[in-house]
């Protein structure tokens, strides 16, 4: 059976959501983040140099990285669900949403976070490049989720998975204004309805109400 290493209020809801949608069993292990410097505490880091979670095991197997373990437990364990293949039409939007989330989305979000914490005025150029940065991003999703009900199309795949934590539990960290994206605001709200991740964040962080608007 599949151990989930969960850090509340982390990336790591992703993969509780993903067996959840699979309708995977799994053993979740909770780990709670350090009251002052919000970090993983020490039985994590003990886990694996980088002290980060999501992580897994699988037999012998410690994995990390959430991408990779989204499509390691898609193939491994799913039967190939929720990953479209290259005989789709909309294969192509899929690798691109799919990966969308951790090489713009979160990095774009992570970066302000980092600067705001730096006080800069509020036209330092370094704060508004970043801002700016963001708002470009999140233009390119709510043009998106105008074209369709889902990141990868009418279908809701992994892509999803991968994406929904930046848009919810990362405010926690880096607030933003959803007010400007009806789309994206009206995705959550589909999002939200499933019953599948009800189920995720109800096991994997029951203090917490999604952020879905």
């Amino acid at each position: 059976m599949l151990k989930i290493h969960h850090l509340g209020h982390s990336q790591s809801e992703r993969i509780v959501w993903l067996c959840e949608e699979l309708g995977l069993p799994y053993e979740l292990q909770h780990h709670t983040r350090d009251a002052i410097t919000r970090l993983s505490p020490p039985d994590l880091r003990a886990l694996h140099p980088l002290g980060a979670a999501p992580l897994i095991e699988d037999g012998d197997l410690l994995l990390a990285e959430s991408a990779a373990i989204v499509e390691y437990i898609i193939v491994k364990h799913g039967g190939g669900r929720l990953k479209l293949g290259p005989e789709h039409p909309d294969y192509a939007a899929f690798l691109y949403w799919f990966h969308f989330s951790n090489g713009n989305l979160m990095p774009a979000m992570g970066r302000l976070m980092m600067v705001s914490r730096a006080n800069l005025a509020a036209d330092h150029p370094v704060l508004v490049s970043v801002q700016g940065r963001l708002d470009k991003v999140m233009a390119l999703v709510e043009q998106r989720l105008g074209e369709a009900a889902y990141l990868a199309g009418e279908e809701f795949t992994a892509a999803d998975i991968m994406s929904v934590f930046s848009f919810t539990t990362m405010r926690l960290f880096q607030p933003m204004d959803l007010a400007p994206y009806p789309n994206v605001r009206a995705y959550l709200q589909r999002i939200g309805e499933r019953p599948a991740y009800r189920r995720a964040m109800a096991k994997g962080d029951p203090d917490l109400v999604p952020m879905l608007g």
